[in-house]
């Protein structure tokens, strides 16, 4: 049997080569998978699968890791992916889920789910970072892939931009956190905020810094203490 020969990418060839090469090689349909809050301590895991087109029209305008992008250039990438992609989807894994399962199970459960559901079945997959079994699918785990395949970059900004809209909703509902700020990851304010509140539902209590903030120090204990004024004026616990 003749084997092709082995498959060279350039490092300068740009974001689109990798996928260029894969076609060349027989692999028209490729895959993209990532993810969005693996290291956050409250919302969701989001993960997003994405196949552009091998034509002009797969090539979008603005495409970058979705890290290098500001809030309104992902924005504008979103709309673009979600016009041209071929097929994409979207999973949500909430916090509940990433607590009982662990981060990595959850994380690839997430990207085979992803990949799955996609409407149109790939002939190839890449994944940042990690490999996925079980799809019946050749692929490869690309370190910092959503720099260095489209669409890895493609599935990055449909996971994050997903993510950040659904933390900004959270946070109307939880404004003490400031999740519309940073949107669930470790900061000063976020750890202020742990440590006068306690965590929400939507901390992951499976996290070190939540679980010591759940732990209910005497202060915050004596505020959350009903009170009721007596008949004589005298402020008193209410039992």
């Amino acid at each position: 049997m003749l084997v092709p020969p082995r498959a060279v990418v350039r490092r300068d060839g740009g974001l689109y080569a990798l996928e260029r090469t894969l076609r060349r090689r027989g692999f028209a349909r490729v895959a993209g998978a990532d993810e969005a809050g693996r290291g956050a301590c409250a919302g969701p895991l989001v993960v997003a699968a994405a196949v552009l087109p091998a034509t002009a029209r797969g090539e979008v305008p603005g495409l970058a890791d979705s890290k290098l992008l500001t809030p309104a250039a992902r924005d504008r990438v979103y709309d673009e992916v979600i016009k041209r992609a071929e097929a994409y989807s979207v999973v949500i894994v909430p916090a509940a889920e990433v607590d009982a399962r662990g981060l990595h199970r959850s994380n690839v459960d997430a990207m085979r789910r992803a990949l799955e559901q996609l409407t149109v079945r790939p002939d190839y997959m890449l994944t940042d970072g990690f490999g996925v079994a079980g799809l019946g699918l050749p692929g490869l785990a690309v370190w910092k892939g959503d720099r260095v395949a489209a669409c890895i970059a493609a599935a990055s900004v449909l996971a994050k931009v997903t993510r950040d809209r659904i933390m900004t909703t959270l946070h109307d509902t939880y404004p003490c956190y400031d999740f519309a700020q940073h949107k669930g990851y470790v900061t000063a304010a976020h750890a202020e905020a742990l440590a006068v509140h306690g965590p929400c539902p939507e901390h992951r209590m499976s996290y070190a810094n939540v679980a010591a903030a759940a732990v209910v120090p005497r202060s915050r204990a004596e505020a959350l203490v009903p009170v009721a004024v007596s008949h004589n004026g005298h402020v008193e616990d209410e039992v």
